[in-house]
């Protein structure tokens, strides 16, 4: 059986491997990693029968592809917007650090051609959700860097959530058939929060993900204090690509849509 939690390390090469198409997570479908890259280092990618996109964490860098080259900065996941370069299959990548950097890179089989694109702040702003809601408890921000609307031809989502200090998110808890990565960050070294996976709950912690097999019920939380980033990365089916109709409720809980809470 597919574990569904995990504590990843970075290597002595800066390397933090989440998923792959082989290890313990294999049900996702992806192969996700995160890279600590110093000022000067540079990454060069490949895809052959895959497509990718490599999100900007912190840092500054240079994106290169297809003869293009673009400088993207960000602070930190919890102060600014995402840059996120997605390519198809075929293509050639590179990324160069130009001050400390960390980068998370999603990859998936596609054999799809597509045009590649540089995803920026204003391409995915952040949206407000459940505000006022579950007494709001459930306040968060999101973004949706791409999905099937958005990229119809990639067989990923990639997305980011911005949690409240002590508030939820994935609620109500809900389900879909596609399995789909949670990756977490948190605004101070020892933040904590709470990860559901069906009946199961684990300790997120700064660096740690989810791996949620479809079908399973995957509400979060985070402890008062700290403000949580998850990077939500959604793998379509065949035939059954994840769509805003896909998520699926779970009914005991519906009348929290109705309910007053003082």
């Amino acid at each position: 059986m597919s574990k569904v939690f995990g504590y990843p390390q970075f290597d002595a090469n800066g390397e933090e491997i989440l998923t792959t198409y082989t290890n313990d997570y294999s049900d996702m479908m992806m192969d996700i990693r995160v890279y600590r890259m110093k000022s000067g280092e540079t990454r060069n990618f490949t895809t052959d029968g895959e497509e990718a996109a490599a999100l900007l964490l912190s840092g500054r860098v240079e994106f290169s592809w297809d003869g293009t080259t673009q400088e993207a900065s960000r602070k930190d996941v919890f102060t600014e917007g995402p840059w996120a370069l997605h390519v198809a299959t075929g293509s050639a990548f590179a990324v160069k650090a130009l001050a400390d950097s960390q980068i998370l890179v999603q990859r998936t089989k596609n054999d799809t051609k597509f045009a590649a694109k540089l995803y920026k702040p204003e391409d995915a702003p952040w949206k407000w959700s459940a505000v006022g809601k579950y007494g709001n408890t459930a306040k968060r921000r999101v973004n949706t860097i791409f999905d099937k609307d958005i990229c119809p031809e990639s067989n990923m989502v990639l997305g980011e959530v911005l949690n409240d200090r002590g508030n939820w998110s994935g609620y109500l808890p809900h389900r879909h058939p596609q399995p789909e990565c949670y990756y977490f960050k948190f605004d101070r070294p020892e933040g904590f929060g709470a990860s559901f996976v069906g009946d199961q709950v684990f300790k997120s912690v700064d660096n740690s993900f989810s791996a949620i097999p479809g079908g399973q019920l995957h509400p979060q939380s985070a402890a008062p204090g700290f403000q949580m980033y998850t990077c939500w990365m959604i793998r379509h089916l065949p035939d059954n690509p994840w769509l805003q109709t896909s998520r699926f409720e779970d009914d005991r809980y519906l009348w929290m849509n109705d309910a007053k809470f003082d």
